[in-house]
C-alpha cells in the first residue's frame, strides 16, 4: 500500500477516557447536565438582553455575543462526546473532526478578542462616564464585535489548514476526547516543530496580549473606582467588573495552561482535564456568574417572567 493510500482516513478513533471505563457513566451524566445548564443559562441571557429595553446597552450586547460563543462552543464538542461515552466504537468522521477543530479554534479565538473588548467597554463606562454614550455608540459596538468574529474565524482557517495538510501515514487514533491541534499533530509522520512553534506564537498573540490589555484596563478601572465617593457607587462598579474578571480568570487561566505551559510530569492526562474545564465547565459557569452577581439581569429576568405570565392570563 502506498503512503498516499495510507494517509486517506475516513474516521478517527477518539480514545478519550477509554482507559478508565468505570468513569464513563459518571462523565456522561456530568457532561449532559453541564450541556443542559449551559444551553438554558446562555439562552436566558440572550433572550433577556434582547427582550428587555433596559438591557439594550453595549455591555449586554457584548455579553450576548459571549453567550452565543459559549452556546456554539459547547455544542461543537459535547454531543459527540456524549455519543462516544455511550458507544463501544468511539469514533468521529474525518469531516466531523475538521468541523469540530475549526469551530473549537474559531470560537476560542473570538472569545480571546471579545473579552478585552468587554473590558474596554467597562473602562469607558467607569473612567469616562460622561463620554460613554458618545464613544460606545451602536456602530462602534457592531464593528468591535464583527472584528472579534472575523479575527477568530480567520485564525481558525489558517490553523486548520496547517494542521490537516500534514501527512498522517495511516495514523488515526487520537489520544483525546475531541479533535484538538496538539493531539492531531501527534498523528503526523513528519517533523511538526514548525507547526508547534506557530501554535505557540498564535497562543501568545491570542492569550497573553489580550490578557495584558485587560489587566491594564482594570488597573485604570480600579483607580477610578477608589475615587468614587459613594459606597453604593463603588459596590455597583465592583459588581459589574467583578463578574467579568471572574470570567477572564477562568478563561485565560485554563487557556494559558493548555497552550503555553509545559505538560505536567505528575499527571498522565493533564491536557484532557484542562480541556474539560476550558470547553465544558467554563461555558457553563459564565451565565451563572453573570446572572447570580448581576442585579440588572436578575431584575430583567423577573420582568420577562411576569410579562410571559400576564400574556398567558
Amino acid at each position: 500500500m502506498s503512503w498516499a493510500n495510507k494517509s486517506i482516513i475516513e474516521e478517527f478513533i477518539l480514545l478519550g477516557f477509554s482507559d478508565q471505563p468505570w468513569l464513563e457513566f459518571s462523565l456522561f451524566v456530568v457532561f449532559l447536565t453541564s450541556y443542559i445548564v449551559t444551553i438554558i443559562g446562555n439562552l436566558n441571557i440572550i433572550l433577556v438582553s434582547r427582550l428587555d429595553p433596559k438591557l439594550h446597552t453595549p455591555m449586554y450586547f457584548f455579553l450576548t455575543n459571549l453567550s452565543v460563543i459559549d452556546l456554539c462552543y459547547i455544542t461543537c464538542t459535547v454531543p459527540q462526546m456524549l455519543v462516544n461515552l455511550h458507544s463501544i466504537r468511539k469514533v468521529i468522521s474525518y469531516g466531523g473532526c475538521v468541523v469540530q477543530l475549526f469551530m473549537f479554534l474559531a470560537l476560542g479565538a473570538t472569545e480571546c478578542v471579545l473579552l478585552p473588548v468587554m473590558s474596554f467597554d467597562r473602562f469607558i463606562a467607569i473612567c469616562r462616564p460622561l463620554h460613554y454614550s458618545v464613544i460606545m455608540h451602536q456602530r462602534l459596538c457592531l464593528q468591535l464585535a464583527s472584528v472579534s468574529w472575523i479575527i477568530g474565524f480567520g485564525n481558525a482557517v489558517w490553523l486548520s489548514i496547517l494542521t490537516f495538510q500534514l501527512p498522517r501515514c495511516g495514523h488515526y487514533v487520537i489520544d483525546h476526547f475531541l479533535c484538538e491541534v496538539p493531539a492531531l499533530l501527534k498523528l503526523s509522520c513528519v517533523d511538526t516543530t514548525a507547526n508547534e512553534a506557530e501554535l505557540f506564537f498564535v497562543s501568545v498573540i491570542f492569550h497573553l496580549v489580550p490578557l495584558t490589555l485587560i489587566l491594564i484596563s482594570y488597573a485604570f478601572i480600579a483607580q477610578a473606582i477608589l475615587k468614587i465617593q459613594s459606597a453604593e457607587g463603588r459596590q455597583k462598579a465592583f459588581g459589574t467588573c467583578g463578574s467579568h474578571l471572574i470570567v477572564v480568570s477562568l478563561f485565560y487561566g485554563t487557556a494559558v495552561s493548555m497552550y503555553l505551559l509545559p505538560p505536567s510530569s505528575h499527571s498522565k492526562d493533564p491536557r484532557k482535564m484542562v480541556s474539560l474545564f476550558y470547553g465544558i465547565i467554563a461555558p457553563m459557569l459564565n451565565p451563572l456568574i453573570y446572572t447570580l452577581r448581576n442585579k440588572e439581569v436578575k431584575e430583567a429576568f423577573k420582568r420577562l417572567v411576569k410579562r410571559v405570565f400576564l400574556t398567558k392570563n
